[in-house]
């Protein structure tokens, strides 16, 4: 199957779930994360804001705002995403793609991320993703650090065997379900 053909089968999966039923995974999904020695050792996180179905990663956001945590969530800008610190969800406000992005100034270079939470429309048991198809992420992930963490969070139904890749596509260091975690860090 083509990468878009893939793409419009878990889309439409994930839209025709209950919004409780996601609700109910996103918990747990951000539970497994929580009590992770990744969220625990992450000083600089990037998070995403969730739309149609996504993984939520408002518990998080919380989390990391109570314990002091650098937070940044992406806001787009031309073909790229720049990186905006938010102390607040109040600090969010509808942007790009009807997609909640920071309104505040305050900008972090990529490079400075210890981890990033990656949206994805599909994932696969290698590490990779496939995502909305306009490269912001492959594009962010390619700038990261070596040692940046890149974590994926994705319903157990959005999990394939494998996926088509091209050579720019990135592989995750961990994807995190509502019953397991894959670590794809040699």
């Amino acid at each position: 199957m083509s990468k878009r053909s893939i793409r419009a089968q878990f889309l439409a999966e994930r839209k025709s779930r209950p919004l409780e039923t996601c609700i109910g995974l996103s918990v747990e999904i951000q539970k497994r994360f929580l009590l992770s020695d990744l969220f625990r050792e992450a000083n600089c996180l990037a998070l995403y804001s969730a739309i149609h179905n996504e993984v939520s990663t408002d518990t998080v956001s919380m989390r990391a705002i109570e314990l002091g945590k650098t937070l940044v969530y992406p806001r787009v800008k031309g073909d790229a995403l720049e990186f905006v610190e938010v102390l607040s969800p109040a600090d969010l406000v509808p942007g790009a793609f009807g997609v909640l992005e920071p309104r505040g100034h305050k900008t972090v270079l990529v490079e400075k991320l210890d981890l990033i939470v990656v949206p994805g429309v599909v994932f696969d048991q290698c590490g990779h993703r496939l995502g909305y198809g306009r490269g912001f992420y492959d594009r962010t992930l390619a700038a990261c650090r070596v040692d940046c963490v890149t974590t994926g969070f994705a319903y157990s139904f959005q999990l394939v065997e494998t996926l088509p890749t091209l050579e720019h596509d990135k592989t995750l260091s961990v994807l995190m379900t509502e019953s397991r975690t894959l670590n794809f860090i040699a």
